[in-house]
Parts: structure tokens; C-alpha cells; sequence
């Protein structure tokens, strides 16, 4: 089957057809490239809708990701993204491997084919000059027989005629000879120009256009087979994405089988945990006799009280009443490199920020305490910067996380200062890489932030160990020793009542209403943490400066005095030392020099 021999007088058609063909391949071009702009706008559509649910930074939101199914649903935002990035993979595959390539082989197949066409139209113009060549041999053959006919019938009347003269009569006959030579020279002529135009007709039906047709079966052949190629590649290019995209779909499968709905419900408890206990009973009262009451345990009265007469709550009181200890809040200490002069009253102590929460219970018991009630804050509003308006629980987590940031901070400063520090003695040790002193400026900067930040921390540290001395215990002997001092400060807490009651948000405000001064009677709750071993020295220390400890748990020196070390300076600018036995406290680090035992530095 050749188109050669089938078709060889089908010229225009296959032209006709071949070009179909191309146009075919065109249009399978332009639909793969449309597929592939399909791709690249799902896959974008997709994109776009993953980082539209994406949690946006520094937000609310994203505290909110903390959850098992909010973190189930991230995920899946995630493997959206990369569900996105396999639909641009086949959208660039397609376009390299399909698209790009039927492009160039289209330039191509026109160049060949516009070669084969030529090829042809030239051996159809031979042919048809060939067949010029014979009809003029044919039509001069057919003149020079007429004219040599023409002559013999003049010689043969002028030879008939006896008026003409011989002369005549020879000259007429000379010229017939002439044509019958002509028109013999004429069909040689004609019979050689017919067998030429047979043989370059055999040749052009049989052998060129044969030939000529047979490449252009060929190429048409390779265009069939070359889409069809593509057509399997198309297949192939979303087959290999497959199980990168079931991947994706197992990894969403995954995520859902991870919520875990007791864990999210855990969280909710620590996350809106007040750190409250529930309020007493309320008893009954009796206004038909003289009031004889008598109060439990568990309610907000003392019974164990002075004999004095209780303030009442009204009938209307809702019994939400949570009295909340606010002790004043110390001033940061000073830097490590700050002068005495600087701090007249010397700084704050850190004992509050090391002391267990036994003592702190103590010195609650022994102090006059500030009743604070909680009021409702608009929302919106800024909070104050020790997180005082949230409730115990919750402003715990808000200054513990507060000071790991802090630290982290520091953590951040202290490396590059580290980095620093190695850069100027590669200076000192290589002056021609740079000057050591460009980066003294850089180097205090450091320093400077790294102090800032570390009064920043002993601050948080400070209203952190605050918060946790002022939490309640779970013990029933705890919640008797609270119940001592909410009994003698009723009158106090029923505003505080009137305005918890009043905030329907449930947010809350540290706010001083009043101040009242209070006996507690002695318990036994003190005598549990009297006996305390002392802790052993690890060191002396000579005082470089007068310091007068003026704050709870510091200790009075004077300049050249000497003391013992019992606890080295953790980090926080203070040194714990002893004078003697019943004499020890804190003072500033910079404001005395340390001489270690060996052993202690040893351990």
C-alpha cells in the first residue's frame, strides 16, 4: 500500500490533506497548552485558599492553632499547598515535554513537507514542459507535410502546362524536393521528441512521483505516531503525580485521625482556668430570731474568728466572690554596673522571686493585705503590663510565658555578643582584616540591651513568684487558713461581688478598693517550715560599697565589712551572704567581691 502507486494522480488532494494534518497537530498544541494554563490557575486558586485560612502571625488566631483539630485543619492547609504545587508540576511538564516539543516538530514537519511539494511540482512542471516539447515537434512535422504537398501539386501543375517555360517547370520541382525534405526532417524530429517524452513520462509516473509520494506518506506517518506519543505522555504526566498526590491525601487522613477531643478539651481547662475555688455555702438567715450563726468550713466566713460579729452577705449575692492578695509590687534592681549613688534605698531584693510558696503563705498570713476585687474590662482595651486584669491561673501562663520570651531575647543578645567578641580578637590577632575598635560601640549596645533585658525578666520573675505565692493550695488545711482571712474581709469582697457580677464577658481587672488592717490568729501553719537547715558557706566577700537594706530580704553592709558567701549570683545581680547566724540576706553582686572556696568551685 504506497500512496506512490495508489495515488499518483491525487497531488492536490494529498496537499489538501497533509495540511489538514498539520492543523490537526496546531490544535492539539493550543488544547495541552490551555490544560496546562488550567493547571497553573488551580493550582494558584489552591494556593490562594490555603494561605487565605493560613493563621496570620502575632495574632489571636494563632493561638488558637494550639488545638488538635485546629492543627488537623492546618496540616491539611499545608498539604493543600503541596496538593498545589504537584497540579504546577504537571501544568510544567506538560508544557517542556508536549507542548514545547510538538512545537518544534511542527516548524519542522512544514519545512519537510513544504520540500516534498516542491519536489513534486517540479517534476510535474518537466513533465508538462516535456509534453510542450512534443505537441511543437508534432504541429511543425504536421506544417512542413502540408507545405511539401502544397509543392508537389505546383510542380506537377506547372509541369502539366506547356505555356511554361522548363525554367519554371525545374525551379517548381526544386522546391517541391525541398519541402519533402523539410517535412522528412520534421518527422525525424517528431519521433525523436515522442520516444524522449514517453521515457521521461514513464519515469515520472513510475519512478519520481513514486518516490516523491512515498516521503510524503512517511512524514504523515510520523506526525500519526508523534501525537499519539503525545497523547500518552499527556496520560503519563498526570499518572506520575499520582502518588505524590495520594501521598498528600494520606497525610489529611492522618491529620483527622490525630484530634484527639479529650486532649482539646484539656486544653480548654488550661487555657481558661481561673485558678478560683469555688465559693462556700451561703447560710441561711434567720430574721425572726437574734441572728445565731454558724458558719463552715467551706463557707467565706472564719470559724475561727475573734468573737466578733461577722458582716452578712445579702439574699441577692450570687456567692461568685474570689478576694484576690495584692502585695506592692517591688522596684526592679539596679544592673550589674550601676553605682551606689545611683540606688539611695538600694534595690529591690529577689527573695520574693526564691522563696517557696510555704513562705510566701506566711507572709500572707502576717501582713495587712490589700483586697482587690476583679472588675470586667471593655474589650479591646489594653491590659496592664504585669497582666494583673486576668485571673491567677491564666496571668501565671501570661508572665511565664512572658519571661521565656525574655529569656530567649537575652539568649539571642548574648550570642551576638559571643560573635561579636570572637570577630575583635580575630581583629586584635589580624589588625589588616579590621579595626578591633569598630565593634566597641556594637559590643556596649549588646551589653546595654542585655541588662535591660535581665531587669526585664527579674521584674516578670518577680510578679511571677507574686502570682504563685497567691495561688490556693488543694488542701482542706489550705483552704481553713484562707477561710481566716476571708472572714474578716466580707465587707470588702461583697463590692467586689457586686462588680464581678456586673461583667458579663467574664474578664477580669485587679482594682484597689480598700485597705484593711486584720489580725490573724497564730496557727500551725508557720511552725511547718521553722526548721530550715542553714546552708553551708562556699565562700567570703569583702563589701566594696555601704548597702543599706532597706526591702525584705536584704541585708545592711559596710564598705570593706567581711561576710560569707552561702548562694553565688545566679544570673539575676544578687549575691546571698551571712554575717552570722541569725544575720543573712541579699545584696547586690556588684556591690561586693566574691572569693570562692575551691571546693565550691570545684562543685
Amino acid at each position: 500500500m504506497s500512496w506512490g502507486t495508489e495515488l499518483w494522480d491525487q497531488f492536490d488532494n494529498l496537499e489538501k490533506h497533509t495540511q489538514w494534518g498539520i492543523d490537526v497537530l496546531e490544535k492539539y498544541i493550543k488544547f495541552v497548552k490551555e490544560r496546562t494554563e488550567i493547571e497553573l490557575s488551580y493550582a494558584k486558586q489552591l494556593r490562594n485558599l490555603s494561605k487565605k485560612y493560613q493563621p496570620k502571625k502575632n495574632s489571636k488566631e494563632e493561638e488558637e492553632y494550639r488545638y488538635t483539630s485546629t492543627k488537623a485543619f492546618l496540616a491539611t492547609l499545608n498539604e493543600m499547598n503541596d496538593y498545589a504545587g504537584q497540579h504546577e508540576v504537571i501544568s510544567e511538564n506538560m508544557t517542556s515535554l508536549i507542548t514545547g516539543e510538538l512545537t518544534r516538530y511542527v516548524q519542522e514537519l512544514k519545512q519537510e513537507r513544504k520540500s516534498h511539494f516542491h519536489d513534486g511540482r517540479k517534476a510535474q512542471q518537466h513533465i508538462e514542459t516535456c509534453w510542450k516539447q512534443l505537441e511543437a515537434s508534432k504541429r511543425r512535422f504536421e506544417r512542413d507535410c502540408k507545405e511539401a504537398d502544397r509543392a508537389q501539386q505546383y510542380f506537377e501543375k506547372m509541369d502539366a502546362d506547356i505555356n511554361v517555360t522548363k525554367a519554371d517547370v525545374e525551379k517548381a520541382r526544386q522546391q517541391a524536393q525541398l519541402r519533402h525534405q523539410m517535412a522528412e526532417d520534421s518527422k525525424a524530429e517528431y519521433c525523436s521528441t515522442l520516444q524522449k517524452f514517453n521515457s521521461e513520462q514513464h519515469d515520472h509516473y513510475y519512478t519520481h512521483i513514486p518516490n516523491i509520494f512515498q516521503k510524503i506518506q512517511e512524514m504523515e506517518e510520523r506526525r500519526i505516531v508523534r501525537i499519539g506519543e503525545s497523547m500518552k505522555t499527556f496520560a503519563e504526566v498526570d499518572r506520575q503525580v499520582i502518588p505524590i498526590i495520594g501521598k498528600c491525601l494520606d497525610e489529611i487522613t492522618k491529620a483527622a485521625e490525630s484530634i484527639d477531643h479529650k486532649n482539646d478539651s484539656q486544653m480548654v481547662i488550661e487555657a481558661f482556668k481561673s485558678g478560683f475555688e469555688p465559693p462556700g455555702d451561703v447560710d441561711f438567715e434567720d430574721f425572726t430570731q437574734p441572728m445565731k450563726r454558724t458558719v463552715s468550713e467551706s463557707s467565706l466566713s472564719n470559724s475561727r474568728g475573734d468573737g466578733k460579729s461577722e458582716p452578712k452577705f445579702g439574699g441577692k449575692s450570687k456567692g461568685k466572690l474570689w478576694p484576690f492578695i495584692k502585695k506592692n509590687k517591688p522596684p526592679p534592681p539596679p544592673p550589674a554596673s550601676a553605682s551606689p549613688s545611683a540606688v539611695p534605698n538600694g534595690p529591690q531584693s529577689p527573695k520574693q522571686q526564691k522563696e517557696p510558696l510555704s513562705h510566701r503563705f506566711n507572709e500572707f498570713m502576717t501582713s495587712k493585705p490589700k483586697i482587690h476585687c476583679f472588675r470586667s474590662l471593655k474589650r479591646g482595651g489594653a491590659g496592664p503590663e504585669d497582666f494583673s486584669n486576668l485571673p491567677p491561673e491564666q496571668r501565671r501562663k501570661k508572665l511565664q510565658q512572658k519571661v521565656d520570651e525574655l529569656n530567649k531575647d537575652i539568649q539571642k543578645e548574648m550570642d551576638q555578643r559571643d560573635a561579636l567578641t570572637k570577630m575583635k580578637d580575630v581583629y586584635i590577632k589580624n589588625p589588616q582584616m579590621g579595626d578591633p575598635a569598630s565593634v566597641d560601640h556594637r559590643l556596649a549596645e549588646l551589653g546595654q540591651n542585655i541588662e535591660k533585658l535581665r531587669l526585664e525578666v527579674q521584674k516578670f520573675e518577680g510578679w511571677l513568684a507574686e502570682v504563685e505565692g497567691r495561688l490556693p493550695m488543694r488542701t482542706e488545711q489550705a483552704r481553713r487558713q484562707s477561710g481566716l482571712y476571708e472572714a474578716q474581709n466580707t465587707s470588702a469582697v461583697n463590692s467586689c461581688a457586686q462588680d464581678r457580677e456586673s461583667s458579663p464577658d467574664g474578664s477580669y481587672t485587679e482594682e484597689q478598693s480598700q485597705e484593711t488592717e486584720m489580725k490573724v490568729p497564730a496557727t500551725d501553719f508557720d511552725d511547718e517550715f521553722d526548721d530550715e537547715e542553714p546552708l553551708p558557706t562556699i565562700g567570703t566577700c569583702k563589701a566594696l560599697y555601704t548597702f543599706e537594706g532597706q526591702n525584705e530580704g536584704t541585708i545592711s553592709v559596710a564598705e570593706g565589712e567581711m561576710l560569707y558567701v552561702i548562694e553565688e549570683d545566679k544570673g539575676d545581680g544578687w549575691t546571698r551572704i551571712r554575717r552570722n547566724e541569725d544575720e543573712e540576706g541579699y545584696v547586690p553582686t556588684s556591690y561586693v567581691e566574691v572569693y570562692l572556696d575551691k571546693n565550691a568551685k570545684d562543685s
